[in-house]
């Protein structure tokens, strides 16, 4: 069965997209930690992101830093943080927040539920600096 990203990917879930090429996509986390926190994920399924080939990884990343540097333009924040924890979804994906603080950081805090007017303009607001 596909993960929850593939179907993304192939459009069958919503999602607001900011980007995609030949081998990656982003979009942003609909319960994110700090508003514009982006998911990047490989268009291949794989569970495990050092399982991912050579190609495909330095891909994943150099696709990440385009993302970063437009989250970090578009939102203002000091550095874009990057964590890599794939425990809720079996398919590789690397966690983009804007930060301020550390605390931005802290997936055990309590998710924010964005209304979907404020995701679709934050993730317009990403796409325009890419």
């Amino acid at each position: 069965m596909a993960s929850i990203f593939s179907r993304i990917i192939a459009g069958e879930i919503p999602c607001y997209k900011l980007a995609e090429d030949e081998r990656c996509f982003a979009f942003l986390d609909i319960n994110p930690v700090a508003p514009g926190h982006t998911l990047v994920v490989p268009k291949k399924e794989v569970d495990y992101i050092f399982d991912l080939s050579d190609e495909d990884y330095e891909a994943m990343w150099q696709f990440a830093r385009r993302v970063a540097a437009a989250i970090k333009q578009a939102t203002g924040c000091v550095k874009v943080g990057v964590t890599v924890i794939g425990l809720e979804v079996r398919h590789a994906h690397i966690h983009l927040v804007p930060m301020n603080s550390e605390s931005d950081m802290n997936f055990a805090k309590t998710k924010l539920t964005l209304p979907s007017e404020q995701m679709q303009s934050i993730a317009n607001e990403i796409k325009a600096c890419l």
